[in-house]
């Protein structure tokens, strides 16, 4: 494929992916396929001369598409949302074009200052202490990691080395392995501090858990992979409180702030906390201002030694929508839910299971486990809308999540009505 071929078929492929988001709520959302259903749909091996991009396209639908549940559609209401947007599209594709891999500086100098510069602008989004910032002269900073795990298992080992070494600096006669023996992590149920936890979206007291760890010389870490999106809202902001306490910080920008995944946005205070555990210095990548003070390696901030140019995508969404159509896109989410919430309250049948903060409704319907689990069987059988469940304190509870970019209060009603229908066939079948 040469350049005025792909002019033409990047038209094409344009088109489709804007037909196919147009055309998504008339798909089925989740796929009636039975596991291993593709292997028999294409060769059992690759072809020996080239297919063309007609046949490849028309198999995109023939063979893909049946198998796609789709997380876009606005009867998507399961899991949490996956960020999705033309301008982060868009960026994408300038970051395939480019294809620097980004490990260090000299490896593409704008790859790696417009992430910290991204990083930066988000922080001051978020209204983060000034010490999580790089700035011009900052000890802290950002990093774009992969997923919220990711970040989460930085933390964990850079705090491991951090301890490490104190130890041992004030005991050299600890072994490393000794030291190794007696190190303790402390979590809860759902892992480490979590501002909107995966199954409920509820929230750890900072304000409680913060001093104690600076008391105690632990380092904090905080995830908030969905619920920090919020935080630019200044009604939300207060969730946040607490932050201040933290040694890292971690939220998903590719759930609910419009970029694509993946872009994961960590912070640290002290970013020699985290180059100490991860520093990589082999001869062929050095080069002459790594030693400046002015620059960063990132791949000194991350497990994997190459990174892509994602920061492309949050300079496109955030300059395309600005703070105020950002604020604007998470509060509907918000209103959604608790229009959804109020549908429930006026069914006598169900129950409200945790408090609607932001854009995730758990409900159930009154009585047995084994009732609610044959409801999500009977709503995701007839795969008009897909949810996904929790347990609650032994209580096995649907989740309502708002997702899709395309989503209306018209959906929110639709599904509403959907749900209490199976529910009356449900509990009139039961009756039988």
């Amino acid at each position: 494929m040469n350049s005025s071929e792909f002019r033409r078929r990047g038209k094409e492929m344009t088109d489709f992916v804007a037909d196919y988001l147009d055309g998504i709520e008339g798909r089925q959302v989740y796929p009636d396929v039975q596991p291993g259903y593709l292997r028999s749909l294409v060769p059992s091996t690759a072809p020996e001369e080239p297919d063309t991009f007609e046949d490849i396209i028309n198999d995109v639908e023939r063979i893909i598409m049946p198998g796609v549940t789709h997380w876009h559609s606005p009867y998507f209401f399961a899991y949490f949302p996956s960020a999705n947007s033309y301008p982060a599209m868009l960026a994408g594709m300038l970051c395939g074009a480019i294809g620097c891999i980004g490990f260090s500086w000299a490896a593409s100098p704008a790859c790696t200052e417009l992430e910290t510069v991204m990083m930066d602008w988000l922080g001051k989004m978020l209204k983060l202490p000034e010490a999580f910032l790089a700035g011009e002269a900052g000890e802290g900073g950002g990093v774009i990691q992969g997923s919220a795990s990711e970040a989460t298992l930085m933390a964990l080992l850079a705090a491991r080395t951090k301890v490490t070494r104190r130890l041992q600096a004030a005991s050299p006669g600890l072994t490393q392995g000794a030291i190794m023996d007696k190190l303790v992590a402390y979590s809860s149920d759902q892992v480490v501090a979590t501002l909107g936890t995966t199954s409920c979206c509820s929230f750890d007291s900072l304000l409680e858990v913060g001093p104690i760890c600076n008391k105690e010389d632990m380092w904090l870490h905080i995830d908030a992979a969905y619920a920090g999106s919020s935080f630019i809202c200044p009604e939300f902001r207060h969730l946040l409180n607490g932050v201040e306490f933290a040694d890292s910080f971690n939220f998903n920008p590719h759930k609910w702030m419009l970029v694509n995944f993946d872009c994961s946005a960590m912070w640290v205070k002290k970013r020699t906390d985290l180059i100490g555990a991860f520093k990589l210095d082999p001869v062929y990548l050095k080069h002459s201002h790594q030693d400046s003070g002015l620059i960063t390696d990132y791949r000194h901030w991350q497990l994997p030694l190459g990174r892509r140019f994602r920061s492309l995508k949050m300079w496109f969404v955030f300059r395309m929508y600005g703070v105020k159509g950002l604020q604007a896109y998470i509060r509907k989410h918000v209103q959604l839910a608790h229009e959804f919430e109020h549908l429930l309250h006026q069914d006598p049948r169900f129950e409200i299971c945790a408090e609607v903060t932001l854009g995730l409704v758990c409900f159930r319907l009154k009585g047995s486990n084994k009732l609610n689990e044959a409801l999500l069987e009977r709503i995701n059988g007839t795969q008009k809308i897909h949810l996904v469940p929790c347990h609650l304190r032994d209580k096995f509870v649907l989740r309502f999540a708002i997702c899709s970019r395309t989503v209306e209060s018209a959906h929110v009603r639709l599904a509403w009505e959907h749900i209490s229908q199976l529910a009356s066939d449900l509990l009139g079948a039961e009756k039988e």
